[in-house]
């Protein structure tokens, strides 16, 4: 039985609803972490409504912030555990949007999902086993989980944005490369990618600024 998510949400600045956008957190966050970068976005994108769910579980490594599943390596949890984890939170996010496109009465072709490290690992899962394909993914500072898989798994094949900070300190810059690679081969046509130069693990102006211009031209705006 899939868990209902908790999400905050800004509505369009039109007062009209004609795509929606949803932030997916990091490990130890919750969704208003995220839900601030709808202001500087919704002068641009100004039809476009913003979801940003809390992850389902609570964070044994953040105890005031949630988890999609847990990392062994930070939290002493288990393989199995992580593996359990994710595959509940992946039902759970998958119930949470198409609630959401049937609530707002919107198609795939309408949503973004922008992640942010663990929020990326899971918009980067998510969204290729999807059978209808959404507008796009937007991929901070994170990591394409089993790779190996995706290729099999794989039921559409989105556009992808793939942004890193250079100077990332909690995922490797290295993740970006390493899933363009992996997606490109996996038949993925469209996969774009930006590197945020002396920026850790965080979104940058200039990040920001690319994410924003993929997700116009991808929701045809």
């Amino acid at each position: 039985m899939t868990r209902v998510l908790q999400a905050g949400r800004k509505g369009p600045k039109s007062g009209s609803t004609r795509s929606v956008v949803v932030f997916l957190h990091g490990y130890g966050a919750n969704g208003a972490d995220l839900l601030g970068l709808a202001d500087p976005l919704a002068d641009h994108l100004p039809d476009t409504l913003f979801v940003a769910p809390d992850a389902p579980e609570a964070c044994a490594g953040a105890p005031f912030g949630f988890q999609w599943f847990p990392i062994p390596w930070i939290d002493g949890s288990s393989e199995e555990e992580a593996e359990r984890g994710m595959r509940a939170a992946v039902e759970d996010l998958n119930a949470f949007l198409d609630a959401l496109l049937v609530d707002e009465d919107l198609l795939p072709e309408q949503m973004v999902l922008f992640g942010f490290s663990q929020g990326t690992m899971m918009s980067l899962h998510v969204a290729p086993r999807r059978e209808d394909e959404i507008a796009g993914i937007v991929a901070f500072s994170g990591r394409l989980l089993s790779p190996e898989l995706l290729a099999d798994e794989a039921v559409s094949k989105p556009p992808i944005l793939l942004v890193h900070g250079d100077a990332d300190d909690v995922v490797p810059p290295q993740s970006l490369p390493e899933a363009a690679e992996a997606l490109q081969e996996a038949g993925f046509t469209e996969v774009y990618a930006h590197i945020m130069k002396g920026t850790a693990h965080g979104i940058a102006p200039d990040g920001l600024s690319v994410a924003l211009a993929f997700m116009r031209d991808k929701l045809g705006l």
